[in-house]
């Protein structure tokens, strides 16, 4: 089992910046891909960027040059730093854990098999 805590949401105007959170605690593996995922109310769940144990990376188009993932293996922590924030940025995002994952394309990871981890969330609001 992997829990995973997400913090560091809140509100902000765009242009802002937010720097989101995941802590995986449990059974961790040595191989795995995470991800941040973001569903706005009324829309599909999206990928937004993934990172896998190779620590190669996959952004969403929407957020390519905005965002940045990265992670403290210290820590056992997964970031999304966020900048340039837009009002459609507006969403509850997830970090999700994929174990024996790799980073797909489109901010996504690919796995195979069908285990993985979501935590509950964290609510991002920009305002315009």
């Amino acid at each position: 089992q992997v829990q995973l805590v997400e913090s560091g949401g809140g509100s902000v105007q765009a242009g802002g910046s937010l720097r989101l959170s995941c802590v995986a605690s449990g059974y961790t593996y040595s191989s795995y891909c995470m991800g941040w995922f973001r569903q706005a109310p009324g829309k599909e769940r999206e990928g937004v960027a993934a990172i896998d144990s190779d620590g190669s990376t996959t952004y969403a188009d929407s957020v390519k040059g905005r965002f940045t993932i990265s992670e403290d293996n210290a820590k056992n922590t997964l970031y999304l730093q966020m900048g340039r924030l837009k009002p459609e940025d507006t969403a509850m995002y997830h970090c999700a854990y994929y174990p024996h994952g790799d980073t797909g394309s489109g901010g996504y990871c690919y796995t195979e098999r069908a285990l993985n981890y979501w935590g509950q969330g964290t609510q991002v609001t920009v305002s315009s």
